[in-house]
């Protein structure tokens, strides 16, 4: 079940809003933990039983912990860790190291090794990295163990972050477990949240696709062809999962619950360290606080910062997916991370048209870099790279010829949202009592959202189901 279908829209979600409010406080645990367990079956039920023995591991290795003290709450810290990492590598990465290994065995000459292909069960990335953040905090008494089953079991299930995030961590959730507000004016808040990203994703993802496809299909893409196709998806993947992020924030105010933010104008970023603190802040900021932080993180030389940015930057591009092409993007991240560490020009931003000009060189470096995330292989990147130096002309196979009109002009509604609707609204609630300017800025936007998100609902009911990106993730 994902959030922008008829399903979620007119049936589950209503239902599940009235049976939560009929609840008292202390059942609404349950009532979470059932229509996430329901959220999630929807997409394979026998998966459930594997997101549930995970749930239950963490919870007692979770005890353990806090009981234990010393080196023994260490190994049990260590045994926790190290069996979420082999469920994710299994499930995720198995296929990817067994079609390496044939591959090599073949070229010598030895006969593949028959292996029946692995699921990758949705969500599993993000749900694994909710459990290690518990026992990490437990361990570093970062905070208490849970005290129900049924609470902890609802925080690794939470169905508006389950299978796409935000991450949660587990220290910053407990205390609304434990006490949390409702009210129509957070409820409200969570509604014009949700309807935001919907129209993101449903209006200006989606119908940028096409032109993505277009581009990415190309034998030869031309620069003009390569170019744009990059500046389209990464605003398609910037409104997808962007949009998907409002919606689980909106859904969390709608519960009570105030969520991660996941977005904070990534596209406005003068430097490229900045930029990934912007983007996807939830995976970045856990990487930070469980990876690079206990590696040392900047706290040496040169040399160490940067070996511990590398494995950080590596991990990252691993977490999104097993593929070569996620080391390629991995390597790309790393390197100019690095690169900007040694010429000190990832510092504080500077504002006017120096600012400006920053901003645009950021956006023509990331522009190449996500053209790994969504080629299928490094080959297809290759091809859209090489077009975007030129190797194949100006026009290549001339797919420039027949771009929909509906997509181009979707991009520039993008560029528009991204560098001068966003900036108006990002990082400051809304509906609530402010300046006279952002309250009227604030009416505009409700009158403006509102008849878009009827026109997306619209939309959503003609045409054809279209999932989420970061689901494969």
């Amino acid at each position: 079940m994902v959030f922008s279908s008829p399903i979620f829209l007119f049936a589950f979600l209503p239902l599940f809003l009235a049976i939560y409010y009929l609840t008292p406080f202390r059942g609404k645990s349950w009532v979470i933990l059932g229509a996430s367990y329901l959220f999630y079956a929807w997409w394979r039920i026998d998966f459930v039983l594997l997101f549930f023995a995970v749930t239950l591991w963490n919870y007692w290795n979770g005890l353990l912990i806090a009981r234990a003290e010393g080196a023994a709450a260490k190994r049990w810290l260590v045994a926790g860790v190290l069996v979420n990492l082999g469920v994710l590598g299994y499930f995720k990465y198995a296929n990817f190291g067994i079609e390496n290994l044939n591959a090599l065995l073949v070229a010598l000459g030895g006969a593949p090794l028959q292996l029946a292909h692995i699921i990758l069960p949705i969500g599993i990335s993000f749900y694994i990295f909710h459990c290690i953040s518990y026992l990490v905090d437990l361990h570093r008494k970062d905070a208490e163990p849970i005290g129900r089953f049924v609470d902890f079991a609802a925080f690794i299930a939470l169905f508006p972050q389950l299978i796409c995030g935000p991450i949660l961590r587990y220290k910053d959730l407990a205390p609304q477990f434990r006490a949390r507000t409702h009210s129509v004016e957070l409820f409200a808040q969570g509604a014009v949240r949700f309807m935001i990203g919907f129209v993101k994703k449903v209006l200006i993802a989606d119908s940028i696709a096409p032109l993505v496809d277009m581009c990415f299909g190309a034998a030869e893409p031309g620069m003009l062809d390569a170019w744009i196709g990059g500046l389209a998806f990464c605003l398609q993947l910037y409104f997808d999962f962007s949009g998907y992020s409002s919606m689980a924030v909106g859904i969390g105010l709608m519960m009570g619950f105030r969520l991660t933010e996941n977005f904070n104008m990534p596209f406005l970023s003068q430097s490229y360290s900045e930029f990934w603190r912007r983007w996807h802040m939830s995976l970045m900021t856990w990487l930070r606080d469980y990876v690079y932080i206990p590696l040392g993180g900047s706290s040496g030389g040169l040399a160490s910062t940067n070996r511990n940015i590398f494995i950080t930057i590596m991990a990252s591009a691993l977490w999104h997916g097993a593929n070569w092409t996620f080391v390629m993007l991995g390597l790309f991240m790393a390197g100019v991370m690095m690169l900007e560490r040694i010429a000190g020009a990832s510092g504080k931003p500077v504002p006017g048209l120096r600012g400006a000009l920053k901003v645009v060189g950021y956006m023509l470096i990331t522009i190449p870099v996500f053209i790994m995330f969504r080629a299928e292989s490094v080959t297809q990147g290759l091809v859209v790279w090489s077009g975007m130096a030129g190797l194949h002309g100006w026009q290549g196979d001339a797919v420039h010829l027949f771009y929909p009109a509906l997509s181009l002009l979707l991009v520039a509604v993008g560029l528009l949202v991204v560098y001068a609707v966003e900036p108006l609204y990002v990082g400051r609630p809304l509906l609530e009592a402010r300046r006279p300017a952002q309250a009227v800025a604030d009416r505009v936007l409700l009158i403006v959202v509102l008849p878009l998100f009827l026109l997306a609902v619209s939309r959503l009911l003609a045409q054809h189901y279209t999932p989420f990106l970061y689901f494969a993730f």
